[in-house]
């Protein structure tokens, strides 16, 4: 059996590493296609060379976020590959250029069903037209599952959990080890969305980190840095900047944190599991359970301050999103 996985962005190349291993272990083989969504090193490369992902077979270096151009060179892949599964993560413009490119060749979605509701996001756009594209739709829960029952989705529906649940079961000593803990409490900070990084909201949200009076580490996206430069924002001196780390630096960042506040929805997960807590600059998220389980506080930028000041990691927590081994689930399930 042959898989075509198909990642462009940092989420997915950490959640295609467990993946990678069991296809492995299960025989399979996969061919990686790199679509060139993220291209910057920081972005991109570090994490081929730190999870031992395999070396794409197929780079676009298309450096461009645009989905239609990113489908017309990956159907020429598909059609040149003939894989018996096209596999998709997430909902980026890389997930649906994937899914669209398969045409006549079934597409796999890991995390399917997500919904935060909120159509004036991309990524939502991006997971529904997906999974009504797939034929085999692969769940972190049995909300995302119920999601697709009441939308009458066509494919098969299987729960299995969420691959970066195993990614960061395996990763997590690993990154201990590596990486030595920084000196003193501090606030684990990601801002990235397209939302928050408008000039307005951007401006508001430096207020915020300021008013709150903590210390933040900021490892910075290349798109937050550039709206600052372009916006002249200055962020105040509380808050710590870098550039973006490796996902084991990520992971020793967040798990040393008191707290993290973010936009990410792959951190809100981490900081579930690692037992920080979690506080998301959004209206909604699709990770709902870790608010619902008192994890993680949805706010807008005028109550940060006061969310931060609340916020704790509840010692009732339930286990979520699956125990670790979703990967294993998802090979044999791409076998039956």
């Amino acid at each position: 059996m042959r898989v075509l996985s198909v990642v462009g962005n940092r989420p997915q190349f950490i959640k295609s590493a467990p993946l990678t291993i069991a296809l492995r272990n299960a025989g399979i083989e996969e061919t990686v296609v790199h679509t060139g969504q993220h291209w910057d090193p920081e972005m991109s490369q570090i994490f081929f060379d730190e999870l031992g992902i395999p070396e794409p077979a197929h780079r676009l270096d298309l450096r461009t976020a645009d989905a239609a151009a990113m489908e017309a060179a990956t159907a020429a892949i598909v059609q040149a590959e003939r894989p018996d599964w096209v596999l998709v993560f997430g909902d980026t413009n890389s997930t649906v250029a994937g899914a669209r490119a398969a045409v006549d060749v079934p597409v796999a979605h890991v995390e399917a069903g997500l919904r935060s509701f909120d159509l004036s996001m991309p990524e939502e756009r991006n997971r529904i037209e997906v999974d009504r594209l797939a034929a085999l739709l692969f769940c972190p829960d049995e909300r995302s599952a119920a999601q697709l029952a009441s939308e009458g989705v066509e494919g098969r529906v299987d729960v299995v959990g969420d691959v970066m649940a195993d990614a960061t079961r395996i990763f997590t000593p690993i990154a201990r080890k590596l990486t030595g803990a920084r000196d003193g409490a501090y606030t684990a900070l990601t801002i990235h969305r397209q939302a928050n990084t408008e000039p307005d909201r951007l401006r508001k949200i430096a207020a915020a980190l300021a008013d709150a009076g903590r210390r933040f580490v900021f490892p910075m996206h290349p798109r937050t840095r550039l709206a600052l430069e372009a916006n002249g924002i200055a962020l105040p001196p509380n808050v710590e900047t870098s550039e973006p780390l490796g996902y084991l630096e990520m992971l020793a960042l967040v798990g040393g944190a008191e707290l993290v506040v973010t936009d990410s929805g792959g951190l809100q997960k981490e900081a579930y599991w690692l037992h920080v807590p979690c506080v998301t600059l959004r209206p909604n998220t699709e990770w709902v359970d870790t608010v619902a389980a008192g994890a993680n506080t949805l706010t807008e930028p005028e109550g940060l301050a006061a969310t931060l000041d609340a916020a704790r990691f509840p010692e009732d927590a339930p286990p979520l999103y699956g125990d670790g081994h979703a990967a294993e689930r998802i090979a044999a399930a791409l076998y039956s």
